[in-house]
């Protein structure tokens, strides 16, 4: 079975490609995610909420030029809402108009409800149907044991079985990119079937050149103290330790408040943009926001 392939030759050509699109990676995450195009096996990332997991599965899609599609898991996520679904209303529209015209074959009828124009395609099978594609399972920690098991066996050989169609193969294996935040242990089976990659938070000077990335419109002053600012906080005992996106959120803010500088009184009224739950708060400003930008 063909494989979605990229034009990198190596993990460094791949790492320039997602650069080009923002997306600044180190060379254990760029090899990652080559040998996954190269091997077309799912790319199973982990990682504290924040680190860049989701981005990444974006930054592919737009390099491979190939539509995302997102399956957000959840506690209950069942088949019907991650495979298909059969449109109930349009099928009794259409059973009411072929009685109002009088049709009285049973077995036509009954074919034509179950007609793949009713069918409603959820991610997964969206994805099987469309080549190229990348897709997002998301969050996978979220969702149930049995659903786990589930996805393991669509992964297995991308095809789903639709009892009153037949079996739908994909023409090509979609990119696929599985995170998780560990919120619980992810089975070994599900872990085996893909590569894996832990997402570590950034160093500080990879930090400052994602912010200058995202934000040129930041100082590179204000990108250094924001960014030092964020790894002592990841460094502190907080509920929810800040992630890239926090840290983008912050720089934000404050550009948009026209900051050149990252002082007490303006981190202190940007506070929210980075830290989002209130005892984390309070336990930084206990602490004194000076010694948070001490040395910025």
């Amino acid at each position: 079975m063909a494989h979605i392939r990229t034009t990198a030759a190596s993990p460094a050509e791949l790492a320039g490609l997602l650069e080009r699109h923002a997306y600044l990676c180190d060379d254990g995450l760029a090899t990652a995610c080559f040998l996954a195009l190269r091997m077309g096996r799912p790319l199973f990332l982990e990682g504290e909420a924040g680190v860049g997991k989701t981005e990444l599965a974006k930054t592919l899609a737009a390099v491979l030029d190939a539509p995302l599609i997102r399956l957000q898991c959840y506690e209950g996520l069942d088949a019907s809402q991650a495979l298909y679904d059969w449109d109930f209303p349009r099928q009794l529209l259409h059973l009411r108009a072929a009685e109002a015209a009088g049709v009285t074959d049973v077995a036509r009828l009954e074919g034509e409800l179950y007609h793949r124009r009713f069918l409603l395609a959820r991610p997964l099978l969206q994805a099987l149907e469309t080549t190229p594609s990348v897709l997002l399972v998301d969050e996978v920690d979220r969702a149930d044991d049995e659903f786990e098991a589930f996805l393991l066996e669509v992964l297995s050989d991308f095809t789903i079985s639709v009892p009153e169609l037949g079996t739908v193969r994909a023409e090509a294996p979609p990119v696929v990119v599985v995170t998780s935040n560990r919120t619980r242990e992810v089975h070994d089976a599900l872990k085996r079937r893909c590569l894996y990659h832990w997402l570590e938070h950034p160093t500080f000077d990879r930090e400052v050149a994602i912010i200058r990335r995202r934000l040129p419109d930041a100082a590179g002053r204000l990108a250094g103290q924001v960014a030092r600012a964020a790894q002592r906080l990841r460094a502190a005992d907080l509920l929810k330790p800040p992630g890239v996106a926090e840290t983008l959120d912050w720089a934000e803010a404050l550009v948009a408040l026209g900051a050149r500088d990252l002082d007490p009184g303006t981190a202190a009224v940007t506070l929210g943009t980075v830290l989002k739950y209130r005892e984390d708060q309070q336990r930084v400003r206990a602490a004194g926001l000076g010694a948070l930008l001490d040395g910025g």
